[in-house]
This record gives C-alpha cells, structure tokens and sequence, in this order.
C-alpha cells in the first residue's frame, strides 16, 4: 500500500479545510478572511483573488487595510468587498481601502458555527471517500492473489490508522476554530 500517496490527498483535504477556516470570520481583524475574495477588475475582463490585487493588513485587532498595487482598481475592489456577505463596509482612504471590523452578532456568531460544521463534515467525508477508495484496492488486489491475506489485513489496519490520525487533526482545528467564533 502506497501510504505516502493516501497521506497526499489526504493533506490536500486538510489544506482545503484551512484556506475554507480562514474565511469565517471571527471579532479579529484578520487578512486571510480576504484573501481569497474574487473581484472583478480592469471593467470586468478579469477575474482575480484579493491577494493578487494588492497588500491586505491588518494593523491593529479591529482594522483591515488594502493597498492595491494599481491605484486604478480601487474602486472596482471596494465594490467587490461591498457585495460579500462579511459585514465590512470599505471605505477609500487614499490609495489604501479601510475596513472596521465590527464585533459579530450572536446570531452571526451561530451562522458561521453552522457554516464551520458543514465544512468540518465535507472534510471528513473526503477523508472516508480517500479511505473507501483505497480499500477498494486492498481488496481488489487480495481477490486478485496480488497480495496474501496478512497482507490485506496489516494494510487495511494501517490505512484506518491514517485515516484516524486525518479525522483527529480535523476535530482539533475545529474544536480551535470553534473557540475563537464563540470567544467574544
């Protein structure tokens, strides 16, 4: 069994599951909850992520700013922020758009709970899918002789072991994400 080829996609899971974590917002002000914001710049002919446009900072805990590397798209970016559903208001100050970062409702606070449960779930189901599949070949290789019934059983054990060890990393950055959405 090619452990580090499960262990691979089972990492790009949890990578996705950290970008996913990044964007829920919490009381923090916190650039990666704009990172990967699409804005449509130069009249709409392109279509790239906020960190592609510009330096986003955050200098102090209730303050977001964005400096734009082309002083030109300013205002296509603010609009861009405008239509998210984060509950920032962009206002230009210069050539750099500030955002207050207003402490979150508790009914916003349960909205993300909900959200980060989802996504928590979707993770770990991409988890067991990469598990199925990778029993699937297990047995597909006993049934073919390719492999001995010691075999099959000692790579089945260990492939449950991987898959815990992804399910109990996943627990843990939600159990942390958690606190910090609940911590006021």
């Amino acid at each position: 069994m090619e452990v580090d080829d499960v262990k691979a996609k089972m990492e790009k899971s949890l990578d996705f599951l950290r970008q996913e974590m990044a964007s829920l917002r919490t009381d923090r002000a916190a650039p990666s909850i704009l990172e990967n914001l699409i804005c449509e710049v130069y009249g709409g002919s392109q279509r790239l992520k906020l960190v592609e446009l510009g330096t986003i900072t955050a200098p102090d805990p209730r303050t977001i700013t964005f400096q734009p590397w082309d002083a030109s798209i300013i205002g296509e970016v603010r609009q861009s922020i405008m239509k998210t559903d984060l509950g920032l208001t962009p206002i230009i100050d210069g050539e750099i758009i500030r955002m207050a970062v207003p402490p979150l409702s508790q009914e916003r606070r349960q909205e993300f709970l909900k959200l980060l449960g989802k996504l928590l779930e979707n993770v770990r189901t991409s988890i067991r899918m990469i598990r199925r599949e990778k029993m699937l070949e297990i047995k597909r290789a006993f049934e073919e002789k390719e492999i001995g019934e010691d075999e099959k059983f000692r790579a089945e054990q260990d492939l449950q072991k991987i898959t815990d060890e992804y399910i109990e990393k996943i627990e843990e950055m939600g159990k942390k994400r958690e606190g910090e959405l609940t911590t006021v």
